[in-house]
């Protein structure tokens, strides 16, 4: 029982976000926070049943507040995301957490006491929009799609029909709509997770249908020609370097991210973030997949140089070298962009731009050799 009137006062709180998502195009500002929170929390009790509802009340659309539990699966993905990225120190890690703009108020004193102000401070300033917390992309799209399919489920043949029915309560409404399971990834179907970041994802297959006909293209080449790369034009001599040293740049910046937490500046497309924080980013446990990628693209430009400046006789020996470096890499930037769409559910834009200049550099060089004559 008492968790049934501790879920109605969620969806009463929740009200304030049967507004569309869109609600930034209105005239009138508007303050977004996100309060994690656990069923089982007394705390978390206080602060749903006192001290926000005359908050929602006062401010009706102009305050949403969009509510975790901390309790299921994706709730606790959600929170750990939310931890690293703001951060939480350890000591402070608990519910009731909220997170409005660039604050965080943690407990059932300091919520109280100062969102109020914060709100104010943030309509005045034009509104607040909903805090850089990684994936929290997702539960709004889950928010938007519940609304729509509540929406369409309201348009029953009586309603078509002429017939007139009993309003529904303000609080059914809210649990039409409003009613917040953020599902895990892990949780969602291929589709799902493909449908989470539609252009993303179709980036991300479009460049691993092109790696991997790129693969099967330097294989069916090596076997043709064995290990005698034929000589290309004299501008792939520096092509490659030049590309290595991008790749360079985009992999020590990702490098930077993963060891040190910093937030990624991402695009309008994906979530670099997300990725990057996923347990995919490190290999091993040990070791962050863009330090391996730094150190593969200075073995590449050391291969090329090595090719290009070290003796005749050790570079014909050795020729094979760099194109099986870069086939090897090419081969794991596949597999790192396989798991994006399908397994993590977000993409890095920086991850696919180091894929294009991979493959790039597979094509190059496949088709380079030292021109010895020069």
């Amino acid at each position: 029982m008492r968790r049934v009137f501790f879920s109605s006062i969620i969806l009463l709180l929740l009200l304030a976000l049967v507004a569309p998502m869109a609600a930034s195009a209105q005239d009138e500002p508007v303050v977004r926070a996100v309060m994690f929170y656990s069923p089982t929390c007394p705390h978390c009790h206080k602060v749903l049943t006192e001290d926000l509802p005359p908050l929602v009340d006062k401010y009706g659309k102009q305050l949403q507040i969009l509510l975790i539990d901390v309790t299921t699966e994706g709730g606790q993905e959600l929170y750990r995301s939310a931890a690293e990225a703001i951060p939480i120190p350890e000591n402070m890690r608990g519910v009731p957490a909220l997170v409005v703009g660039d604050h965080l108020l943690i407990g059932d004193k300091q919520i109280p006491a100062e969102l109020p102000g914060i709100i104010e401070e943030g309509l005045a300033a034009g509104g607040i929009d909903w805090p850089a917390i990684p994936g929290l992309d997702r539960a709004l799209q889950q928010i938007e799609a519940q609304e729509e399919t509540a929406a369409e489920a309201t348009q029953t043949p009586a309603a078509t029909s002429n017939q007139t029915s009993a309003p529904t309560p303000a609080a059914d409404q809210a649990a039409s709509l409003n009613q917040v399971d953020v599902k895990s990834v892990a949780e969602m179907s291929v589709s799902e997770r493909l449908g989470l970041d539609p252009t993303g994802s179709a980036i991300a297959l479009i460049t691993l249908i092109v790696m991997l006909a790129m693969l099967l293209w330097a294989v069916i080449y090596w076997v043709k020609t064995g290990l005698t790369l034929t000589p290309g034009p004299a501008w792939l001599n520096w092509a490659i370097p030049i590309l290595s040293l991008i790749g360079m740049g985009v992999a020590f910046y990702l490098a930077f991210v993963e060891t040190t937490g910093a937030e990624a500046v991402c695009g309008p497309v994906g979530d670099c973030n997300v990725v990057q924080q996923s347990e995919y980013a490190v290999l091993f446990g040990v070791l962050p997949v863009g330090v391996a990628g730094l150190l593969g693209y200075v073995v590449i430009l050391g291969l090329w140089a090595w090719q290009r400046f070290g003796p005749a006789d050790k570079v014909n020996r050795t020729a094979w070298l760099l194109p099986f470096v870069v086939f090897f890499g090419v081969a794991f930037s596949a597999y790192l962009t396989f798991l994006e769409p399908f397994v993590i559910g977000a993409i890095c834009m920086w991850c696919m731009t180091s894929a294009w200049v991979m493959t790039l550099l597979l094509f190059l060089t496949f088709r380079w050799t030292v021109p010895r004559g020069e």
